[in-house]
């Protein structure tokens, strides 16, 4: 009889599996790497290797050791990876071409975890993932005993070669001047980014090293947090303090003045370094990224499976090709030449990079992050989101609003007059004064999340308040 599960909070999102650790631990993890390894073996035939990283919550070796059994008692070679960045294990995967599964929340709480794929190209597609439930949906047959088999060790070997690939990048000493604070909390980073910014010269400040998982939300800061982290910067005078969310794909960035760098503002720094040819990346990203920027601009749904087929579905797409998300993990398409040095594509979320890059921009201008980013003159943006908003709630609210056009008008009544609407993802309100409002249901968790843009912050800031309150309102 196959292991199956009565009931489960499991669900796949804008990346990867996730859902709680009661839910996960045990036969799901076992049955979910199954039908994982299944998929790959029909979609991918010849490959027995699999390789398996797992980030710092608690529940992460558990789930490891799960996985990793049901990898072996199906006949593959088990590579235990440890703990290292998801970007890591996906670029050490992808040299092997051979899958791979990454043990990880992100930036969930502790009593929350989930699974992210990985084909022997990258990322899996929303293609896979109907495949790997309808197959989990079966119940794949497991044995019963799970024997202790050898597998293989590559997690020293697998975080070196992410160690290498930025180590040339830029020329030597390339941060000599600054002083850059890092908060380390419960981060797979928190020992190689350390070294990397140190190995180009950076006077780097170790900061609130946690041995209890942190979960942080680089596009939802708390109160709390941000406070830290504005002290931190001015205590220690930092140019600029840089840390990542759990499993190290996306990148935070806290300016001069203890202000965060919204991840879109990164990934612009970075693409604008890169002399980006081609950038895509979600509606959720700054109206200000356009074609204007001198490359071409690209706009797709939220989640990096869908950034990633927007990057390979044109083929007469301008190099280098990269994508970024609002949360700020960067993705390359093709190959970046730098400093005499190529880094080879790697189609998933990387924090490392952007934050490199931006930080090679503060000493190639030899300004403050502030005053660079100032001089972008985007939009000013916010977001926040209404949490425990049921999945039913939210798909009845956006249906209320698509359904007419006066439902629209209804709920932004005083806001503005209406210039166009958007709908790729959510539903995009654009005002004719050239402010936004963009309401759109998390993929993953029960949350209604609103966006907003203007030409000034307390416009902004009015249309995220009204646009949360008019969420908060709506009765399914």
């Amino acid at each position: 009889m196959p292991e199956t599960e009565i009931r489960s909070s499991l669900k796949f999102g804008t990346s990867g599996l996730r859902g709680l650790v009661a839910d996960l631990v045990g036969p799901p993890a076992r049955l979910w790497t199954a039908a994982f390894l299944n998929h790959m073996a029909e979609r991918e035939p010849g490959a027995k290797t699999v390789f398996v990283g797992r980030d710092l919550r608690p529940s992460s070796p558990e789930i490891s050791q799960e996985c990793l059994a049901a990898a072996l008692a199906l006949g593959w070679e088990a590579v235990d990876c440890g703990v290292l960045p998801t970007p890591a294990l996906a670029a050490y995967a992808m040299k092997h071409t051979a899958p791979a599964l990454m043990i990880s929340g992100s930036h969930i709480p502790a009593d929350q975890n989930g699974l992210k794929f990985y084909r022997r190209t990258g990322e899996i597609d929303k293609k896979d993932e109907a495949a790997i439930a309808a197959i989990k949906a079966t119940g794949p047959t497991l044995p019963r005993a799970l024997v202790a088999a050898h597998r293989s060790d590559a997690a020293g070997e697998a975080q070196a070669e992410y160690l290498a690939r930025f180590s040339n990048l830029l020329p030597a000493g390339a941060f000599s001047r600054l002083r850059i604070g890092f908060y380390q909390h419960s981060s797979v980073a928190r020992d190689l980014l350390g070294r990397i910014l140190a190995g180009y010269g950076a006077e780097v400040v170790a900061l609130g090293r946690s041995n209890v998982f942190v979960p942080i939300d680089t596009e939802s800061l708390s109160n709390e947090s941000r406070r830290q982290l504005s002290g931190w910067v001015s205590e220690h005078r930092l140019d600029a303090l840089v840390s990542t969310d759990g499993d190290a794909d996306r990148p935070l960035v806290i300016d001069d003045r203890g202000e965060q760098v919204r991840g879109d503002l990164l990934g612009l720094l970075t693409s604008l370094y890169l002399k980006a040819g081609t950038v895509v990346t979600p509606v959720t990203s700054n109206t200000g990224i356009s074609d204007a920027r001198g490359f071409e601009v690209v706009r797709t749904r939220v989640g990096s499976p869908f950034v990633i087929a927007g990057m390979y579905s044109g083929a007469d797409r301008r190099e280098p090709v990269v994508g970024f998300e609002a949360n700020g993990g960067y993705l390359t398409a093709s190959p970046v030449r730098l400093n005499g040095a190529t880094l080879d594509p790697l189609p998933t979320r990387d924090s490392v990079l952007p934050i490199l890059l931006t930080l090679a921009t503060i000493a190639g201008q030899g300004k403050a992050l502030s005053t660079i980013t100032a001089e972008l003159a985007l939009p000013v943006a916010v977001s926040d989101r209404l949490e425990n908003y049921p999945f039913a709630r939210s798909a009845a609210f956006m249906a209320w609003l698509r359904a007419d056009q006066t439902n629209i008008e209804t709920v932004t009544e005083g806001l503005g007059a209406i210039d166009r609407i958007a709908d790729i993802d959510g539903l995009q309100i654009f005002f004719t004064d050239g402010a936004m409002v963009h309401f759109r249901p998390s993929g993953n968790a029960p949350e209604m999340r609103c966006y907003a843009e203007a030409p000034v912050q307390a416009r902004a800031e009015r249309l995220l308040a009204s646009g949360l309150e008019l969420a908060g309102a709506f009765c399914a």
